[in-house]
């Protein structure tokens, strides 16, 4: 049985444990099995009871009394400014964690629990994820740490960091697809009723939630529309046609209010998706058709000049087992 392990301080995000710990949890039940594949526990600085910032309290052991080869992961968890400038701080913690994330098989942080371990000097020269609006501060506090601004989540080495809050689902669930396999990992986010595993590559923000986000009202159901539409010519011309305007004046409303072109945001998308689709294994051509790339060579030279690299290594580095 793998020992999981959250460490949480108060005023800890609930999210941060709940969520991975459901996760973890939903394993056990798809396994079936007698013994259970992972124990999730929770530590503190000095153990017994701690309150989240939603007020929900739990049960915790004191973090200096673990075991240092008990923790198959460790993962501390995340908080809003205050409770995490305490937890980092902490004499406890900054006593214990060097030496348990030094005998963890695995170790992390999930979303601005990020903090607490760079507090120690423990992420120097590594590569980490943390919530889109905390990569800025720890990057600045924390230079010699190299801040990935835009993935879900980070894997270097043994180490495992996530951005915000519910990415930490998704850490979990690469992790158990690592352990116990991708069919493992598919039935607990069924189970779970999960849209997707998002991979770790995917952006914290979509290009529809980006363009949402910046378009508000004017071009909310174009952008939508346009996401269903994918494989259906998305020139300036349909664009402007479905949205009841000329096309001059279509092109300089929706610039405005996104900040990207059509053209541009029409790309992305597809893209987005094509990536998608190529981690399920499917074939360039039928991605192409798909995404409304094609044909495949068109495809091909515009996955190669976003992304730098093939659409075919893509799949091939990131196809599910």
């Amino acid at each position: 049985m793998r020992h999981i392990v959250f460490v949480v301080y108060p005023g800890f995000e609930i999210l941060d444990v709940s969520g991975p710990g459901a996760v973890f949890s939903g394993a056990n039940r798809a396994l079936g099995s007698a013994v259970p594949a992972y124990g999730v526990e929770l530590a503190s600085a000095r153990g017994g009871p701690v309150a989240s910032s939603s007020g929900i309290v739990v049960e915790t052991r004191p973090v200096g009394a673990l075991s240092m080869l008990a923790a198959d992961t460790l993962l501390v968890v995340g908080a809003e400014r205050e409770p995490l400038l305490r937890a980092m701080a902490d004499p406890a913690l900054r006593q214990a964690l060097p030496q348990l994330a030094d005998t963890a098989g695995r170790w992390g942080s999930i979303c601005s629990g990020v903090f607490v371990l760079a507090a120690l000097g423990l992420l120097d020269g590594r590569r980490v994820a943390t919530h889109w609006d905390a990569c800025a501060p720890l990057a600045g506090a924390f230079p010699e740490v190299v801040v990935d601004p835009d993935s879900l989540y980070v894997v270097d080495g043994s180490l495992w960091t996530s951005a915000g809050v519910t990415t930490g689902i998704d850490m979990t669930l690469a992790m158990i697809a690592s352990d116990l396999g991708a069919k493992i990992a598919g039935e607990v986010a069924k189970r779970l009723v999960l849209y997707a595993r998002r991979p770790g590559y995917q952006s914290q923000f979509s290009p529809v939630l980006q363009a949402q986000a910046r378009a508000g009202s004017p071009f909310g159901d174009l952008i939508a529309w346009i996401q269903d539409h994918l494989r259906e010519p998305l020139d300036v011309p349909a664009l402007a046609a479905r949205a009841g305007l000329a096309e001059r004046t279509f092109h300089r409303k929706f610039v405005a209010a996104t900040g990207v072109t059509p053209a541009r945001y029409v790309e992305t998308a597809r893209l987005d998706a094509a990536r998608m689709l190529l981690s399920r294994g499917l074939s360039l051509k039928a991605v192409a058709v798909q995404v409304g790339l094609f044909p495949a060579a068109r495809f091909t030279e515009a996955f190669e000049r976003r992304f730098g690299m093939s659409p075919r290594l893509f799949r091939d580095m990131h196809a599910e087992g």
